[in-house]
C-alpha cells in the first residue's frame, strides 16, 4: 500500500528522479508544491516546459543556447577563439564564466570517460573537439575536467589525441583553496597544489 494517495505519490516519485533527491526530500518538495497557489503552480509548470522547449545545444561548443544557432559566447566576436576551455557539462561553463579573466571559448564534452559506466570517446564530443582544433586556429586547449580518476583519465586522453596538432594542452591546477590551512589539507590536495605551483622568478624553473 502506498504511503500517500495516488496523486501525491506520483509527485513524490517524479521528484525522486532528480539527482540527489531521496524520498524524504521528495516528500517535502511534493507538499511544498501542493501549497503553491494555482498561479504559482502554473508558472512553475510553464518554467519547466519552457526550459525544455526553448533551451538548445550550441552546434559549436555544445553548451546551452537560447536559440538553435550558436550560443552567446560562441557568437561574441570579443572572445578569443584560439583558446578553448574543455568542460564536462553545460553547468561547468556557467561556473567558469564567474572567472572574469577567461576570455576564450568553451567545448562541452557531455561527460567524462568511464569504463565502468561504459562511457567511451564515442559517447562524448571528442571528435568534434578534434575537428575544431584541426581547423588550425587554436593556440591552447585548457582541460577543466573534475579532479577525479575519470576526469584525469579524460584529460590524459585528450592530451594524447591532440599531440599531433600545433597547440598547447594544459590542465587546470587544483590545490589549496584561498584561505585554506595546510594542516587540514589531504595528501592528494597537497600533491596537486605542489604540481600546480607557479614560479615567481625565471630562475625557479631551472
Amino acid at each position: 500500500m502506498a504511503e500517500f494517495i495516488a496523486p501525491i505519490e506520483r509527485l513524490v516519485e517524479e521528484y525522486r528522479k532528480l539527482p540527489g533527491v531521496g524520498r524524504k526530500t521528495a516528500i517535502r518538495y511534493a507538499f511544498a508544491t501542493l501549497n503553491l497557489s494555482d498561479e504559482d503552480a502554473a508558472r512553475f509548470s510553464d518554467a519547466i516546459l519552457g526550459a525544455k522547449r526553448d533551451v538548445y545545444r550550441c552546434p559549436i561548443c555544445f553548451g546551452l543556447s537560447s536559440s538553435p544557432s550558436s550560443c552567446a559566447i560562441c557568437s561574441d566576436d570579443q572572445r578569443d577563439r584560439a583558446q578553448i576551455c574543455v568542460v564536462e557539462n553545460p553547468k561547468d561553463v556557467m561556473t567558469m564564466e564567474r572567472v572574469r579573466g577567461f576570455k576564450g571559448v568553451y567545448h562541452v564534452l557531455g561527460g567524462v570517460l568511464s569504463p565502468l559506466d561504459h562511457v567511451t570517446p564515442d559517447d562524448l564530443t571528442i571528435k568534434e573537439l578534434i575537428a575544431r582544433v584541426g581547423q588550425g586556429d587554436v593556440r591552447e586547449v585548457i582541460v577543466a575536467t573534475s579532479p577525479t580518476p575519470c576526469g584525469d583519465t579524460t584529460a590524459s586522453y585528450i592530451a594524447r589525441i591532440l599531440e599531433p596538432y600545433p597547440c598547447e594542452v594544459s590542465r587546470l591546477a587544483y590545490g589549496i583553496p584561498v584561505g585554506g590551512d595546510l594542516e587540514y589539507a589531504d595528501e592528494v590536495t597537497l600533491y596537486r597544489a605542489m604540481e600546480g605551483r607557479r614560479f615567481y622568478t625565471e630562475g625557479g624553473k631551472n
